[in-house]
């Protein structure tokens, strides 16, 4: 029975794949012909199906800014690059195209002296990557300790104590950073502004005090949810509450 179950659902998935192929296919030949929005609804109706990749971001990223929607144009690039961060076509379209047609202007605070030096070899690497110089340090560790343990040669055991040394040191560095990038990467989550305009506001309530306002296509980090409102922060390190409303997470699929 489970078998049966299996294969119907391999020849279901087969099949929406398909279609999806189909869709995309449909979608492409629409945006050539300059039917931006008939385009939309096809990659839209691919996303409703589950089905998530760059190429499908980044294609409505594109049918977005040629109809001048600013918000989805950039929200899409954004969840294309976010899928393929090293895609340089993304990264241009981005930021050389949806971002300039933004109207906040948000300096970017940078970060200085030990956070900075700490922050760049966090970021050297990716979580996984360093997981993995971590697992080797110990694994190094473990063979050098064992060939200084029965090692007779005073030169080789002195050397393999140094080296056991120094790689177990580094293996712990390796999991102190692997926290690190986890951390930062559950502490990121960005959104887009979508409401044409948007009162920022002091607490979380309409009757507390508007602190600024923020518009359309606005890239912010929601750092914490409270009933239907979300404190935000900018590049620039400003504060505030927002309707839940008025944005869009970008690593929501």
């Amino acid at each position: 029975m489970k078998r049966v179950i299996t294969l119907v659902l391999y020849f279901v998935s087969l099949f929406v794949f398909s279609q999806n192929d189909q869709l995309f296919d449909e979608a492409n030949a629409l945006y050539n012909d300059g039917k931006y929005a008939e385009a939309i609804d096809k990659y839209e109706a691919i996303l409703d199906s589950g089905q998530h990749s760059a190429e499908l971001y980044f294609n409505l990223g594109n049918a977005n800014y040629k109809l001048n929607n600013i918000a989805p144009s950039i929200y899409y690039y954004e969840k294309a690059l976010l899928l393929n961060p090293d895609d340089k076509d993304i990264k241009n379209n981005l930021v050389g195209y949806a971002q300039n047609m933004t109207i906040d202007a948000i300096d970017t605070v940078p970060q200085v002296g030990f956070a900075r030096i700490i922050s760049n070899l966090v970021n050297t690497f990716k979580k996984d990557t360093w997981a993995i110089m971590a697992i080797a340090g110990v694994l190094l560790f473990v063979i050098l300790f064992l060939l200084y343990h029965f090692s007779y040669a005073t030169t080789r055991k002195r050397i393999a104590f140094v080296v056991s040394v120094f790689s177990f040191f580094f293996a712990c560095f390796s999991v102190l950073m692997a926290f690190q990038k986890d951390q930062l990467e559950k502490n990121d989550n960005p959104a887009v502004v979508f409401a044409q305009e948007s009162r920022v506001m002091a607490e979380a309530n309409r009757t507390s005090e508007e602190v600024f306002r923020l518009h359309e296509g606005t890239k912010v980090q929601v750092i914490e949810s409270y009933e239907g409102w979300n404190k935000i922060k900018l590049s620039d390190n400003s504060t505030g509450w927002i309707p839940s409303k008025d944005i869009k997470l970008i690593k929501t699929f």
